[in-house]
């Protein structure tokens, strides 16, 4: 480097600070489970015990709630056409846990029938199947999307 060049102070002295705003930055983008943004912040490079403390301060301050995370993830996942166990099953994996998983699910269960009618709709043009076969592959494609099959049992006696 140049001598007559002077470097400047690093931004934060302090590492709370930086790893802070780090995870401000990114909350400020979406939402995130506690689990996701420990685990950003971390392929970022920060000391564990520094992130641990700033992510405390922010549950604190309610900046970080993995209700709300979940509450927003499950409304985009029900939208997109996905059942009640995917949904889940995608939460468990971003680390939310049981309890929060079930309460917001709970908010849905009046519009799991018509979601699942409208996707059938929407994939089979609301036919019910005329053979094994073709009933297997509805069953299939119903079940990936995270509905139970009472739930599909349910929709195929209601197009009979």
């Amino acid at each position: 480097m140049p001598m007559w060049k002077r470097q400047s102070p690093p931004k934060h002295p302090e590492p709370l600070a930086e790893v802070r705003e780090a995870a401000i930055r990114l909350l400020a983008r979406r939402e995130h489970a506690l689990l996701e943004l420990r685990h950003k912040l971390q392929q970022r490079g920060f000391a564990a015990a520094v992130i641990e403390a700033v992510l405390q301060q922010l549950v604190a301050e309610d900046l970080l709630s993995d209700n709300r995370y979940a509450e927003i993830y499950a409304l985009s996942r029900v939208d997109k056409g996905y059942g009640p166990w995917r949904i889940r099953r995608e939460l468990l994996e971003h680390g939310v846990s049981e309890e929060i998983i079930t309460a917001v699910l709970k908010n849905f269960d009046n519009d799991w029938m018509a979601k699942l009618a409208g996707l059938h709709r929407k994939r089979f043009a609301a036919l019910p199947p005329d053979h094994s076969a073709g009933q297997a592959a509805q069953i299939r494609f119903l079940r990936q999307r995270g509905f139970t099959l009472e739930q599909i049992n349910r929709l195929f006696q209601s197009l009979r």
